[in-house]
This record gives structure tokens, C-alpha cells and sequence, in this order.
């Protein structure tokens, strides 16, 4: 009988589906909810020493949607958590006393300030978080302090700070990578090397959602005006997993024991199962939520269990990484097909050989005595 519970880290989760951090996971109230429908863990919306700097705008989301009015896109704007540092640490004790066996993570981001990072981080395990995700990806909130995605994208800075994070840390750290960056393995690495346990990717794409044909005006439009937002929904999975893809290459390849949790449009079991089979440990899902509900995890749950059962997989591990090994250069497909094209007609001449004469033309003086047996019954 499969089962989805699997030891990420040394934590044991439930279920490797993953409450991303964003609004799904804004207070304790929401956190316990989505724990009672089933998800195996949580990432806080991310929290900072400071919330006083943090001015959320409405509206601060952008839609894409098909024929049948279903979004496929989705930009957001929205900031890190409003809450005070001082309520979310109440807001993480009160999850830990209603759901000790469920997955709590709190997602972090902090300036360019070694001070600042021990204190959130020592706070935290104080409040009796399980796991750290540092927030070095957010793609639109307060780059002027060197926050989220601008420290993500200057991997000298990022390894120093990943640097300090690990030695602060008693506790499992992932690190969430952003996908804004030519070569997602550079910041992958120098998070590893760093001494961080595991890798989070991706958080949402830097985008424009549209802009309004009435109004001449970006969308979304606050008093007029809008600014660049991330970029998430079912849209972004194909980004998502050649990402994920890329860096469980060279977590397999030079950082064996490193985590990976897969995020990018997830929605179904099915999409978990790409991940997972991408070298995903645990699969993280945010703006299917917001669509959704939080009983998505219900199907989800359903969906995976019935895809291990049909391929005979009892556990995740059964199938993490499986389609790695296929993954090749282009000029190895090239390669591969001229073979296989060259193999096929070989073996189209031996079939038809074997045949034996048909036409007396083919009769050969040096092959008579093979083509005679060739034509015998017996």
C-alpha cells in the first residue's frame, strides 16, 4: 500500500505537499486550517524584525484567464507580512500547540545585517518553528534595502548571508531561489556551499500582467499606476520544473544529502508527480490554493496515491529523480535518433533476408547453398 509520508531533512511530513508561502498562510488561523485539511506542512508568509515598513496596496493582483474564465496567470504585488514580529511569534506557538506532528516553516527575510538574521532566527526556534525558508527570491518588495530577489540575484552577498543563517541555525534552512536569474544552479550553489540544507524554488516570475486597452494603464492599476509584480499559476510550470530539473542535477551530482522543494503551478497530484519525478522532495502550492481552497491537498492526495499505485511505487523515494537520467545534450539526441534510424534499418534488411528468395533474380552463385536452406521448411 503506497504511502506519502516521507523524512525531508530529517522532519518527518505527512505528506510532501507544502503550504507555499504567500497568503495562504498569513496567521495561525489559516495555518491550522489548512493543517485539519490535510496539507503535511506550511510556509509562514514571510516575516521580517520590522513589519512597520511593509505597505500593502489594493488592488495588488492580475489575472489571466481562458475561454472559460479559469486563470492560467496570476501577477501579484503584495508584500511580506503586515503582522508584527512580536504577534507572529505567538501566531507560530499557537500552531505548535494545536498541530506538534504537522511541518511549521517560517519564512524569513532580513536586510544586510548579520545582527538582524541571528535575532529572527533565534526568536523563531524560540517559538518552536521546525524549519527555516529563507526568503532570497520575493521579486518586487523592497529591493532598495538589498531584500528578497536583489540579495537572491548578488551571490557574493547571498553566500555570505546563507553563511550566516547556517551557523545561526539549529534547525533545517532551505534556501528559496529566484527564477529572475540566467543560471539557477549560481545562486543553488552558493546557498549549498554556504552550508544550507535544502533549495526552494521557484518563487514567481518578474512580469507585467497586461495593460488596460480603455485606460492605457498597467494593470494592476493603484491610483493610476502599477509596478512590475511575480508571476505565478499554472503558466509558469514549464519554467518551474526545467528549473527544478536543473538543480536537482547538480544536487545529485556535487551536493548528495541536499533538499529540493519543488514550486511553479502546481495544482494537481499529477503536477506533484512531475516534480517529484524532476528530483522534488516535497512540492510546495500557493496560488492553487488561493483558486481552490485548502481541500485541494484532499485531491491532490488522491491523485499522487493513484499514480504510485498504477506504477508500484510505495514511497516518494521510489520515484524522486526518475527522469533525471533522461535528460541529455541535443547533439546526443542527434546522435541517438541517427542510430536508432540506422539500427531499425539494419534490422528491416535481416527480416526481409530471412524471408528467404522470392524472385529467382536474387539467386546468388556464392550464397546458393544458405539461400536453399533458407527456403527449407525443415
Amino acid at each position: 500500500m503506497p504511502t506519502l509520508e516521507t523524512t525531508v531533512n530529517g522532519i518527518k511530513f505527512p505528506n510532501p505537499f507544502v503550504i507555499g508561502s504567500g497568503p495562504p498562510g498569513t496567521n495561525a488561523r489559516v495555518i491550522c486550517r489548512s493543517f485539519s485539511d490535510g496539507w503535511g506542512g506550511s510556509s509562514a508568509k514571510t516575516v521580517s524584525l520590522d513589519a512597520s515598513k511593509v505597505i500593502n496596496v489594493a488592488p495588488r493582483y492580475g489575472r489571466l484567464k481562458d475561454a472559460n474564465g479559469e486563470p492560467y496567470g496570476w501577477e501579484n504585488i503584495e508584500l511580506i507580512s503586515t503582522m508584527s514580529f512580536d504577534q507572529w511569534l505567538d501566531e507560530f506557538k499557537e500552531v505548535k500547540d494545536k498541530y506538534p506532528d504537522h511541518v511549521l516553516i517560517a519564512s524569513i527575510m532580513e536586510e544586510y545585517n548579520k545582527d538582524a538574521w541571528y535575532e529572527i532566527i533565534e526568536r523563531c526556534e524560540g517559538a518552536g518553528v521546525d524549519m527555516f525558508e529563507c526568503n532570497f527570491s520575493c521579486p518586487h518588495g523592497l529591493p532598495e534595502r538589498k531584500m528578497g530577489a536583489a540579495m537572491g540575484q548578488d551571490y557574493d552577498i547571498l553566500a555570505e548571508v546563507c553563511g550566516w543563517v547556517a551557523d545561526a541555525a539549529t534547525i533545517p534552512v532551505w534556501a528559496k531561489m529566484t527564477p529572475n536569474v540566467t543560471h539557477i544552479e549560481d545562486p543553488s550553489r552558493a546557498a549549498l556551499n554556504a552550508g544550507i540544507h535544502g533549495i526552494s524554488a521557484i518563487n514567481t516570475i518578474r512580469s507585467v500582467i497586461g495593460v488596460d486597452l480603455e485606460t492605457l494603464r498597467p494593470m494592476p492599476t493603484v491610483e493610476g499606476y502599477s509596478t512590475p509584480g511575480g508571476y505565478s499559476c499554472k503558466a509558469v510550470k514549464p519554467i518551474a520544473l526545467r528549473m527544478t530539473m536543473e538543480i536537482a542535477v547538480l544536487i545529485r551530482d556535487h551536493y548528495p544529502g541536499a533538499t529540493l522543494s519543488g514550486i511553479g503551478g502546481i495544482e494537481t497530484g499529477e503536477d506533484a508527480a512531475e516534480f517529484i519525478l524532476l528530483g522534488a522532495d516535497t512540492v510546495q502550492v500557493c496560488t492553487g490554493v488561493m483558486k481552490h481552497g485548502y481541500k485541494l491537498v484532499q485531491t491532490m492526495s488522491e491523485q499522487l496515491l493513484a499514480f504510485m499505485e498504477k506504477h508500484g511505487f510505495e514511497t516518494i523515494d521510489d520515484f524522486k529523480g526518475k527522469a533525471l537520467p533522461y535528460f541529455t545534450s541535443h547533439s546526443d539526441l542527434v546522435a541517438r535518433q541517427a542510430k536508432a534510424k540506422a539500427d531499425a534499418a539494419a534490422a528491416k534488411e535481416a527480416a526481409k533476408a530471412k524471408k528467404g528468395i522470392t524472385q529467382d533474380e536474387a539467386w546468388d552463385g556464392d550464397e546458393f547453398v544458405k539461400q536453399s536452406d533458407e527456403l527449407a521448411g525443415n
